[in-house]
């Protein structure tokens, strides 16, 4: 376990110093699996195998396809045409305008997949029009910051995604597991919203009420998209195709929804493609200098020094995954989300699944609290997008009205936590 130590120790150091995550793992990686075997063409060799293995990986085509996806979906104005129909049902009550836009994220992110994107998208689409009803900053910043981290548990998620990949559980299991606790998700933030208004009823003044044939008419504007995601997420989910063939699926009723609304030109698509390949490069950049510093620690042992010593404490199971919980929200202060996910699941996972755990739902909650940490200071990061946004808006005012959407994201980390059946009854329903 000490080799592991160092190693963390080393990354920790590395990280300090401003080495790019990805250089950081892969060089960690490397150099403490030779220092266990002694032996520079053995730690070549695994470097070698594991970047091929996972290039190889047919099941990792899903991660391009699907950001490609969410590419095309948002240069074809979804955002616009969800915060319309969101809009319209709800904007004309006090703080309707903010539950809006906490739903048009939840809509948006389910075909984008991405927290970022959702919070940096829905930032330049909703905040002039709440600040056009007289929208606290505090209210305004804090629903789209919290929206956005609905990105990364709706499905399609390639957080999901990326965990499945490190911990060989079903995506489509995954999929299925993340969509109730996602709606529960939009409906705690609702509720943060109301809860913010009793404490302050000018924070968020109720707006015009939009007649019923605009609202149908904004309905109509999703109609295709909605539909795309149904038959996307409903194809896994009933096994009529594989996640992978879902994401070809996607990707090309994506470029076809595209092209009927008019908003492809040939300036677009390069754009679009190149912004899926810049992604998509970056992320197998990370993940394949995570499976190396992967390899490492597992050949230091110290998922099973953690599973003894586990084993040897007079503590429950379910005080373990108290203490990995609290872990998740401490680094949550200082790493981003993606460095969360692939530091700690490979040492973490194979403890859970040797206390009996299902794999499945320790990857909801792993979300969900990584959801949490978006928001949470020192480094929220979709608070730092959205303040790239918004210059105007100072990082205190943000972090200040989040407050109350980090006590409903905690209290649906609790229920995921104490009621497992919350994440499992859809996938129990697939066999």
């Amino acid at each position: 376990m000490i080799e592991s130590l160092y190693g963390f120790a080393a990354l920790l150091i590395l990280a300090f110093l401003r080495v790019p995550l990805a250089f950081a793992m892969g060089i960690v990686g490397f150099v403490g699996f030779y220092y266990l075997t002694g032996n520079w063409t053995a730690a070549e060799a695994m470097a070698a195998r594991r970047v091929v293995d996972t290039g190889m990986d047919y099941g990792l085509s899903v991660i391009p396809l699907f950001i490609l996806m969410g590419n095309l979906v948002s240069h074809a104005g979804l955002s616009d045409a969800l915060f319309r129909a969101s809009n319209g049902f709800l904007g004309h009550r006090k703080g309707g305008q903010a539950m809006a836009t906490i739903v048009a994220c939840g809509g948006f992110s389910a075909i984008c997949g991405s927290s970022l994107a959702t919070c940096a998208t829905m930032g330049r689409v909703a905040m002039p029009q709440m600040r056009k009803y007289g929208y606290k900053d505090s209210l305004a910043s804090a629903s789209i910051a919290a929206g956005g981290t609905l990105g990364i548990l709706i499905p399609p998620s390639v957080m999901l995604v990326i965990y499945g990949i490190l911990t060989e559980t079903s995506i489509r299991e995954l999929f299925a597991a993340g969509f109730i606790p996602g709606m529960i998700g939009i409906l705690f933030y609702l509720f943060a919203v109301k809860w913010v208004l009793w404490r302050d009823p000018d924070a968020g003044p109720a707006g015009e009420t939009v007649p019923w044939r605009e609202r149908f008419a904004a309905l109509k504007d999703v109609g295709s998209t909605l539909a795309l995601f149904v038959l996307v997420i409903g194809g896994i989910y009933l096994g009529v195709f594989t996640p992978t063939e879902a994401a070809g699926i996607g990707a090309m009723g994506a470029f076809l929804i595209a092209l009927t609304k008019r908003a492809l030109t040939p300036r677009v698509l390069m754009n679009v493609l190149m912004d899926t390949v810049r992604t998509t490069a970056m992320l197998f950049a990370v993940v394949l200098t995570a499976l190396i510093f992967a390899n490492f620690i597992n050949r230091a042992g110290l998922p099973n020094d953690l599973l003894a010593l586990v084993n040897g404490l007079d503590v429950t199971p379910f005080v373990v995954i108290l203490v990995i919980i609290a872990i998740y929200v401490v680094l949550g202060c200082v790493f981003e989300s993606m460095s969360m996910l692939l530091l700690t699941v490979p040492v973490f996972f194979p403890v859970v699944a040797g206390l009996g755990y299902d794999l499945v739902w320790f990857g909801i909650l792993v979300v969900i609290v990584i959801e949490i940490s978006l928001i949470t200071p020192p480094v929220g990061m979709n608070v730092f997008v959205l303040r790239a946004v918004l210059p105007d808006v100072s990082t205190g005012t943000i972090f200040r009205g989040v407050t109350p959407f980090w006590v409903a994201g905690t209290a649906r980390a609790l229920l995921v936590l104490v009621f497992p059946g919350v994440a499992l009854f859809l996938p129990q329903l697939l066999y």
